[in-house]
């Protein structure tokens, strides 16, 4: 069940999201509320919000800031009826737009859009695999892991903290990590989510480092990199 706030200071906009959010999402846990005051007043966690831009007293930027203080996670939709706000939207990490009068359809678009984010995020927070060399065992998060490289007999893996070196194939976690992860190399396997830039020969990551791409397979590698980014697949890092 998804848990949803909308925020609006007028209550006929409230109700007419809340009927609209009905017909899409039979199971779902609305609350409605007249001010970002009210809103932030509550210590219920929410899966996503629909907030209000001009509000009286804490308009919906206002109220977005003080959310992110305690929650980066929530999904934030701003519904207004002016397009000017669109760049502070950015600022505050939401996730759409929405302009008014609210067209059913497109409300429709962007909640199968934001559930299908909620389930990618939730898979994500599942996703580990665990490796051991001969001082100890490792629980790795797999959104942790920048890259794996190979030398000689073990991997390397290149994470947002550490450096570890295991024994194993590249092959063994190209199959564990799955989707998301380029074997840009025989001896790498790049974590797309942490590309900054790339060339004919190289890629470089936001971490400071240069990984080598075999010439031959750029333009796969590019395929597959322009699928990732389509997919919305880049997090914050």
């Amino acid at each position: 069940m998804l848990r949803i706030a909308i925020c609006d200071d007028e209550q006929e906009i409230n109700n007419q999201i809340s009927n609209m959010i009905k017909k899409y999402l039979l199971d779902s846990e609305i609350v409605c509320y007249l001010s970002g005051k009210d809103l932030l007043s509550v210590s219920q966690k929410f899966d996503i919000i629909f907030l209000d831009i001009q509000m009286e007293g804490l308009n919906g930027i206002e109220t977005a800031r003080n959310i992110r203080k305690y929650d980066d996670k929530v999904i934030i939709i701003f519904i207004t009826g002016i397009k000017e706000y669109v760049f502070e939207a950015f600022d505050v990490a939401a996730f759409h737009y929405l302009l008014k009068p609210i067209q059913e359809e497109k409300l429709h678009e962007v909640l199968e859009r934001a559930k299908r984010e909620i389930t990618k995020k939730a898979n994500r927070n599942k996703r580990h695999i665990v490796v051991k060399n001969k001082q100890r065992s490792f629980t790795l998060d797999i959104d942790d892991i920048i890259f794996f490289e190979n030398a000689l007999r073990k991997v390397v893996i290149h994470t947002k903290t550490e450096t570890i070196s295991v024994y194993g194939a590249m092959s063994e976690f190209e199959k564990k990590v799955g989707d998301g992860f380029y074997r840009s190399h025989r001896g790498y396997l790049v974590n797309m989510a942490y590309i900054s830039e790339y060339d004919y020969e190289n890629i470089y990551m936001n971490n400071g480092e240069k990984i080598y791409l075999t010439r031959k397979k750029y333009q796969d590698f590019v395929k597959h990199y322009m699928r990732f980014l389509r997919n919305g697949d880049v997090y914050n890092v």
